[in-house]
Protein backbone atom coordinates (compact mmCIF):
# COMPACT_ATOMS: atom_id res chain seq x y z
CA UNK A 1 0.00 0.00 0.00
CA UNK A 2 1.16 3.30 -0.84
CA UNK A 3 1.59 6.43 1.62
CA UNK A 4 0.71 9.85 0.90
CA UNK A 5 2.07 13.70 1.15
CA UNK A 6 -1.12 16.35 1.00
CA UNK A 7 -0.40 19.84 0.33
CA UNK A 8 -2.00 23.01 -0.31
CA UNK A 9 -1.93 21.95 -4.25
CA UNK A 10 -4.12 18.90 -3.59
CA UNK A 11 -6.96 19.97 -1.04
CA UNK A 12 -9.33 16.85 -1.23
CA UNK A 13 -10.28 15.67 1.84
CA UNK A 14 -8.12 12.75 3.16
CA UNK A 15 -9.47 9.07 3.25
CA UNK A 16 -10.21 7.52 7.12
CA UNK A 17 -9.98 4.13 7.64
CA UNK A 18 -10.01 2.41 10.77
CA UNK A 19 -8.18 -1.12 11.46
CA UNK A 20 -9.64 -4.58 12.35
CA UNK A 21 -5.88 -6.08 12.43
CA UNK A 22 -3.75 -7.22 15.59
CA UNK A 23 -1.33 -4.65 16.39
CA UNK A 24 1.74 -5.40 14.46
CA UNK A 25 -0.63 -6.51 11.33
CA UNK A 26 -2.39 -2.73 11.72
CA UNK A 27 1.05 -1.13 11.96
CA UNK A 28 2.34 -3.16 8.87
CA UNK A 29 -0.12 -3.27 6.50
CA UNK A 30 -2.29 0.06 6.92
CA UNK A 31 -3.44 1.55 4.02
CA UNK A 32 -3.03 5.28 2.85
CA UNK A 33 -4.73 8.28 4.85
CA UNK A 34 -4.34 10.74 2.44
CA UNK A 35 -3.56 11.95 -1.36
CA UNK A 36 -1.22 14.06 -2.89
CA UNK A 37 2.45 13.31 -4.11
CA UNK A 38 3.27 9.79 -3.70
CA UNK A 39 5.49 8.67 -0.52
CA UNK A 40 5.93 5.15 -2.13
CA UNK A 41 4.65 2.01 -0.17
CA UNK A 42 6.16 0.47 2.28
CA UNK A 43 8.87 -2.43 2.00
CA UNK A 44 9.05 -5.91 3.06
CA UNK A 45 12.06 -4.87 4.81
CA UNK A 46 10.40 -2.02 6.54
CA UNK A 47 7.76 -4.13 7.76
CA UNK A 48 10.61 -6.59 9.49
CA UNK A 49 12.32 -3.22 10.57
CA UNK A 50 9.32 -2.03 12.29
CA UNK A 51 8.13 -5.41 14.37
CA UNK A 52 11.73 -5.83 15.60
CA UNK A 53 11.47 -1.72 16.75
CA UNK A 54 7.90 -2.21 18.45
CA UNK A 55 9.35 -5.37 20.13
CA UNK A 56 11.99 -3.03 21.64
CA UNK A 57 9.40 -0.80 22.65
CA UNK A 58 7.55 -3.23 24.72
CA UNK A 59 10.77 -4.60 25.98
CA UNK A 60 11.49 -1.62 27.52
CA UNK A 61 8.03 -0.39 28.45
CA UNK A 62 7.05 -3.32 30.41
CA UNK A 63 5.68 -2.93 33.22
CA UNK A 64 6.25 1.02 33.44
CA UNK A 65 2.40 2.53 34.58
CA UNK A 66 3.41 5.77 36.09
CA UNK A 67 5.27 9.22 34.39
CA UNK A 68 8.07 8.84 36.59
CA UNK A 69 8.59 4.83 35.42
CA UNK A 70 8.08 6.17 31.41
CA UNK A 71 10.62 8.65 31.26
CA UNK A 72 13.13 6.04 33.02
CA UNK A 73 11.85 3.53 30.10
CA UNK A 74 12.24 5.72 27.47
CA UNK A 75 15.66 7.02 28.35
CA UNK A 76 16.90 2.78 28.59
CA UNK A 77 15.32 2.51 25.22
CA UNK A 78 17.42 5.54 23.49
CA UNK A 79 20.41 4.15 25.55
CA UNK A 80 20.45 1.81 23.31
CA UNK A 81 20.73 3.49 20.35
CA UNK A 82 24.45 4.75 18.86
CA UNK A 83 25.17 8.81 19.74
CA UNK A 84 25.28 11.06 16.96
CA UNK A 85 28.00 11.22 13.96
CA UNK A 86 30.37 13.89 12.46
CA UNK A 87 28.81 16.68 14.06
CA UNK A 88 30.29 19.30 16.78
CA UNK A 89 28.15 20.16 20.03
CA UNK A 90 28.56 23.07 22.23
CA UNK A 91 26.41 23.25 25.49
CA UNK A 92 24.96 26.44 25.96
CA UNK A 93 22.46 28.13 28.16
CA UNK A 94 19.60 29.66 26.20
CA UNK A 95 19.08 32.72 29.17
CA UNK A 96 18.21 29.67 31.55
CA UNK A 97 17.39 26.99 29.46
CA UNK A 98 19.82 23.79 29.31
CA UNK A 99 20.84 23.05 25.62
CA UNK A 100 23.49 21.69 23.47
CA UNK A 101 24.03 23.41 19.81
CA UNK A 102 24.85 20.68 16.98
CA UNK A 103 26.33 21.55 13.65
CA UNK A 104 28.11 19.59 10.71
CA UNK A 105 31.46 18.22 12.03
CA UNK A 106 32.99 19.62 8.86
CA UNK A 107 32.97 22.92 9.94
CA UNK A 108 35.20 24.21 12.79
CA UNK A 109 32.56 26.48 14.24
CA UNK A 110 28.52 26.70 14.28
CA UNK A 111 27.15 27.93 10.68
CA UNK A 112 25.62 30.76 12.65
CA UNK A 113 22.87 31.80 9.71
CA UNK A 114 20.39 28.84 9.94
CA UNK A 115 18.98 26.62 13.05
CA UNK A 116 16.21 24.84 13.90
CA UNK A 117 15.65 24.93 17.06
CA UNK A 118 14.38 21.18 18.16
CA UNK A 119 12.08 20.59 21.04
CA UNK A 120 11.85 16.82 22.10
CA UNK A 121 9.07 14.71 22.54
CA UNK A 122 8.29 12.47 25.84
CA UNK A 123 4.96 13.18 26.45
CA UNK A 124 5.66 16.25 28.63
CA UNK A 125 7.33 13.83 31.15
CA UNK A 126 10.08 12.63 29.11
CA UNK A 127 12.99 12.61 26.79
CA UNK A 128 15.84 14.79 26.83
CA UNK A 129 18.68 16.41 24.66
CA UNK A 130 20.41 12.49 25.21
CA UNK A 131 17.23 10.64 23.55
CA UNK A 132 16.73 12.90 20.54
CA UNK A 133 20.78 13.80 19.72
CA UNK A 134 21.23 10.95 17.15
CA UNK A 135 18.35 12.64 15.04
CA UNK A 136 18.94 16.23 15.73
CA UNK A 137 22.75 15.32 14.47
CA UNK A 138 21.26 13.81 11.22
CA UNK A 139 19.02 16.88 10.83
CA UNK A 140 21.97 19.19 11.25
CA UNK A 141 24.29 17.31 8.64
CA UNK A 142 21.03 16.45 5.99
CA UNK A 143 19.95 20.30 6.50
CA UNK A 144 23.82 22.15 6.68
CA UNK A 145 22.38 23.93 9.60
CA UNK A 146 22.93 24.40 13.40
CA UNK A 147 20.39 22.59 15.92
CA UNK A 148 19.90 23.66 19.01
CA UNK A 149 18.29 20.46 21.31
CA UNK A 150 16.64 21.45 24.52
CA UNK A 151 16.17 20.25 27.80
CA UNK A 152 12.82 21.89 28.76
CA UNK A 153 11.36 21.03 31.87
CA UNK A 154 8.91 17.93 32.30
CA UNK A 155 6.22 17.26 34.43
CA UNK A 156 5.10 16.40 37.00
CA UNK A 157 7.67 18.20 38.78
CA UNK A 158 6.60 21.35 36.23
CA UNK A 159 3.45 21.42 34.45
CA UNK A 160 2.03 23.87 32.21
CA UNK A 161 2.90 26.32 30.85
CA UNK A 162 6.51 25.91 31.77
CA UNK A 163 7.83 23.37 28.82
CA UNK A 164 6.13 26.30 26.14
CA UNK A 165 7.82 28.84 27.92
CA UNK A 166 10.71 27.28 28.18
CA UNK A 167 10.93 26.81 24.26
CA UNK A 168 9.85 30.39 23.54
CA UNK A 169 13.03 31.60 26.05
CA UNK A 170 15.54 29.18 23.00
CA UNK A 171 13.73 30.67 20.58
CA UNK A 172 14.44 34.40 21.56
CA UNK A 173 17.96 33.00 22.31
CA UNK A 174 18.89 32.21 19.36
CA UNK A 175 17.28 35.42 17.83
CA UNK A 176 19.03 37.41 20.27
CA UNK A 177 22.17 35.48 19.44
CA UNK A 178 22.47 36.51 15.65
CA UNK A 179 19.79 34.28 14.22
CA UNK A 180 17.56 35.98 11.76
CA UNK A 181 14.28 34.80 12.31
CA UNK A 182 14.12 34.14 8.27
CA UNK A 183 16.66 31.58 9.26
CA UNK A 184 15.34 29.94 12.28
CA UNK A 185 12.83 26.47 11.65
CA UNK A 186 10.83 25.79 14.84
CA UNK A 187 10.39 21.54 15.12
CA UNK A 188 9.05 18.93 17.58
CA UNK A 189 7.45 15.46 17.82
CA UNK A 190 4.92 13.98 20.23
CA UNK A 191 4.50 16.59 23.23
CA UNK A 192 7.53 18.88 21.22
CA UNK A 193 5.70 18.98 18.18
CA UNK A 194 2.06 20.58 20.46
CA UNK A 195 5.10 22.80 22.44
CA UNK A 196 5.93 23.79 19.31
CA UNK A 197 2.86 24.73 17.70
CA UNK A 198 1.85 26.40 21.11
CA UNK A 199 4.64 28.17 21.19
CA UNK A 200 4.94 29.59 17.62
CA UNK A 201 1.59 30.88 18.50
CA UNK A 202 2.39 32.69 21.59
CA UNK A 203 4.91 34.41 19.40
CA UNK A 204 2.25 35.19 16.82
CA UNK A 205 0.05 36.55 19.18
CA UNK A 206 2.74 38.99 20.41
CA UNK A 207 3.21 40.06 16.79
CA UNK A 208 6.98 39.02 17.04
CA UNK A 209 9.43 37.67 14.58
CA UNK A 210 7.75 34.76 13.26
CA UNK A 211 10.34 31.46 11.91
CA UNK A 212 10.83 30.94 8.54
CA UNK A 213 8.39 27.72 9.26
CA UNK A 214 7.32 25.10 11.95
CA UNK A 215 7.98 21.00 11.52
CA UNK A 216 5.62 18.76 13.83
CA UNK A 217 6.42 14.86 13.96
CA UNK A 218 2.82 13.15 15.05
CA UNK A 219 2.28 16.41 17.41
CA UNK A 220 -0.22 16.40 20.18
CA UNK A 221 -2.49 18.68 19.03
CA UNK A 222 -6.02 18.00 21.48
CA UNK A 223 -5.76 17.42 24.57
CA UNK A 224 -9.11 16.38 24.35
CA UNK A 225 -8.54 13.14 22.56
CA UNK A 226 -11.41 13.75 20.79
CA UNK A 227 -10.16 12.37 17.13
CA UNK A 228 -11.92 9.50 15.77
CA UNK A 229 -8.22 8.03 15.26
CA UNK A 230 -8.12 7.57 19.10
CA UNK A 231 -10.55 4.87 19.20
CA UNK A 232 -10.06 3.12 15.53
CA UNK A 233 -6.32 3.15 15.90
CA UNK A 234 -6.62 1.95 19.20
CA UNK A 235 -5.28 -1.39 18.16
CA UNK A 236 -2.52 -0.58 15.63
CA UNK A 237 -0.52 1.77 18.13
CA UNK A 238 0.88 0.21 21.09
CA UNK A 239 2.37 3.36 22.20
CA UNK A 240 -0.44 5.87 22.44
CA UNK A 241 -4.32 5.93 23.25
CA UNK A 242 -6.91 8.20 24.43
CA UNK A 243 -6.20 6.64 28.06
CA UNK A 244 -2.29 8.10 28.14
CA UNK A 245 -3.40 11.03 26.21
CA UNK A 246 -5.94 12.24 29.16
CA UNK A 247 -3.56 11.02 31.99
CA UNK A 248 -1.03 13.53 30.33
CA UNK A 249 -3.66 15.87 30.24
CA UNK A 250 -5.20 15.67 33.52
CA UNK A 251 -1.19 16.30 34.91
CA UNK A 252 -0.11 18.60 32.80
CA UNK A 253 -3.04 20.75 32.70
CA UNK A 254 -4.76 20.61 36.18
CA UNK A 255 -8.63 21.94 36.03
CA UNK A 256 -7.77 23.68 32.54
CA UNK A 257 -10.13 23.11 30.10
CA UNK A 258 -8.35 20.45 27.24
CA UNK A 259 -9.83 22.76 24.54
CA UNK A 260 -8.05 25.96 25.84
CA UNK A 261 -6.00 27.02 22.72
CA UNK A 262 -3.29 28.01 24.81
CA UNK A 263 -2.70 24.48 25.46
CA UNK A 264 -4.18 22.39 22.16
CA UNK A 265 -3.39 23.90 19.09
CA UNK A 266 -6.37 22.08 17.05
CA UNK A 267 -8.54 24.55 18.84
CA UNK A 268 -6.34 28.02 18.16
CA UNK A 269 -6.45 30.68 15.35
CA UNK A 270 -3.27 29.76 13.08
CA UNK A 271 -4.49 32.42 10.73
CA UNK A 272 -0.80 34.00 9.82
CA UNK A 273 1.10 30.90 10.59
CA UNK A 274 4.35 30.06 9.32
CA UNK A 275 4.45 27.51 6.74
CA UNK A 276 4.06 24.14 8.61
CA UNK A 277 4.86 20.36 7.72
CA UNK A 278 3.48 17.71 9.43
CA UNK A 279 4.37 13.97 9.24
CA UNK A 280 2.56 10.88 11.06
CA UNK A 281 2.38 7.54 10.83
CA UNK A 282 -0.57 5.84 9.05
CA UNK A 283 -2.22 3.72 12.15
CA UNK A 284 -1.38 6.09 15.03
CA UNK A 285 -3.56 6.97 17.29
CA UNK A 286 -2.63 10.79 17.12
CA UNK A 287 -3.49 10.20 12.94
CA UNK A 288 -6.53 12.51 13.26
CA UNK A 289 -4.48 15.02 15.51
CA UNK A 290 -2.44 15.50 12.31
CA UNK A 291 -5.10 15.86 9.55
CA UNK A 292 -7.52 17.48 11.86
CA UNK A 293 -4.73 20.49 12.01
CA UNK A 294 -3.88 20.29 8.74
CA UNK A 295 -7.56 20.32 7.17
CA UNK A 296 -8.21 23.63 9.29
CA UNK A 297 -4.62 25.22 9.08
CA UNK A 298 -5.46 25.27 5.27
CA UNK A 299 -8.76 26.54 5.68
CA UNK A 300 -7.27 29.59 7.97
CA UNK A 301 -5.01 29.95 4.88
CA UNK A 302 -1.71 28.27 6.21
CA UNK A 303 1.08 26.48 3.72
CA UNK A 304 0.53 22.97 4.81
CA UNK A 305 2.63 19.77 3.54
CA UNK A 306 1.42 16.94 5.32
CA UNK A 307 2.69 13.04 5.17
CA UNK A 308 1.55 10.34 5.91
CA UNK A 309 3.69 7.34 6.54
CA UNK A 310 2.66 4.05 5.92
CA UNK A 311 3.19 1.50 8.92
CA UNK A 312 5.91 4.33 10.85
CA UNK A 313 4.66 3.92 14.55
CA UNK A 314 4.89 6.95 17.14
CA UNK A 315 8.49 8.89 16.87
CA UNK A 316 10.04 6.84 13.80
CA UNK A 317 12.10 9.27 13.38
CA UNK A 318 14.48 9.11 16.41
CA UNK A 319 15.40 5.63 15.15
CA UNK A 320 17.78 5.96 11.63
CA UNK A 321 19.54 3.60 13.20
CA UNK A 322 17.13 0.73 12.67
CA UNK A 323 14.59 1.88 10.25
CA UNK A 324 15.27 2.84 6.55
CA UNK A 325 12.18 4.95 6.66
CA UNK A 326 13.58 7.03 9.81
CA UNK A 327 16.64 8.40 7.49
CA UNK A 328 14.29 8.94 4.44
CA UNK A 329 11.53 11.14 6.59
CA UNK A 330 14.82 13.06 7.82
CA UNK A 331 15.78 13.55 4.95
CA UNK A 332 12.21 14.98 3.54
CA UNK A 333 12.50 17.14 7.14
CA UNK A 334 16.02 18.76 5.78
CA UNK A 335 14.46 19.21 2.22
CA UNK A 336 11.43 21.35 4.02
CA UNK A 337 13.43 23.46 5.94
CA UNK A 338 15.90 24.66 3.63
CA UNK A 339 13.27 25.23 1.10
CA UNK A 340 12.26 27.67 3.70
CA UNK A 341 15.70 29.49 5.02
CA UNK A 342 16.64 32.55 3.49
CA UNK A 343 19.52 31.63 3.32
CA UNK A 344 20.15 28.33 1.45
CA UNK A 345 23.40 26.23 1.97
CA UNK A 346 26.34 26.51 -0.13
CA UNK A 347 25.92 23.81 -3.11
Amino acid sequence: MKGRILSNADRRAPKRLGYLFPVLAALILSAPLALGEDIGPQSQSSRAQVEKLLGLWKEHFAGADSLQERRAAFARLMETMPGPTRIQVRQVDADGVDGELMWPARLHHPIGKRAILYIHGGGFSGGSIRTHSLFAGSLAKAASSDVLLINYRLMPEYTYPAQINDALTAYRWLLDNGYRNENVVVAGDDAGGNIALEMVLRQKQAAKPLPAAVIALSPITDLAATGGTMVANAGSDPLIDKASIETLRKTYLGSRPATDPQASPLYADVTGFPPLLLQVGSGEALLDDTLRLADKARGEGVDVTTEVWPGMPHQWQLFPAMLDDADRSSQTIAEFAIRHFADKPEE
